[in-house]
């Protein structure tokens, strides 16, 4: 986000209170852009229908961009997500491909099927006779940017050609 936006000063980020890793992503997010200097807003939504007020506070905040937290209410929304900050015209950076997908700016977060990969590979060795509790926890290892570049231009937003290239998909 920071370097499709340089000049941010002001990060509304949504967050689905009821989600239990939703104060640790939150911190996490308050801390990477504490070191740039960029205030975050944080509002909650813990129903669709709490999208709109969100919305609202990140107008009233004047944000320069929003992150949307990982949450499984988020991607059952992702379209009226993407719809929102394009009506809004408000920039949002979203945790999965399927966002981009369905309208959405952009995206960086681990890959889903790589994550699927892992998860088979551990019931194999499940299915083999290896006890789950011996299992080491596993991190997720690829991680995906991709961009919509329609929903750039609908934003009037100049994606740097570096940010491109980094770019596992480019919508256009």
């Amino acid at each position: 986000m920071r370097e499709l936006f340089p000049k941010a000063q002001a990060l509304g980020v949504l967050v689905n209170p009821q989600n239990p890793r939703a104060a640790a992503d939150l911190a996490s997010v308050r801390t990477a852009a504490g070191t740039f200097g960029i205030e975050t807003y944080p509002a909650n939504a813990s129903a669709k229908s709490d999208f709109e007020a969100a919305f609202v506070a990140f107008q009233s905040k004047h944000v320069d961009a929003l992150i949307i937290l990982g949450d499984p209410l988020a991607s059952r929304e992702r379209k009226d997500l993407a719809e929102m900050s394009l009506r809004q015209a408000v920039p949002a950076m979203y945790f999965a491909r399927e966002f981009p997908q369905a309208g959405g700016l952009i995206s960086y977060g681990a890959s889903s099927p790589d994550a699927y990969r892992q998860a088979g590979r551990y019931v194999g060795r499940i299915l083999q006779g290896e006890r789950p509790g011996d299992l080491p926890v596993l991190q997720p290892t690829r991680f995906e940017l991709v961009i919509n570049l329609k929903t750039a231009k609908a934003l009037s937003l100049t994606v740097p050609p570096s940010l491109l290239a980094l770019a596992d998909e480019v919508i256009e």
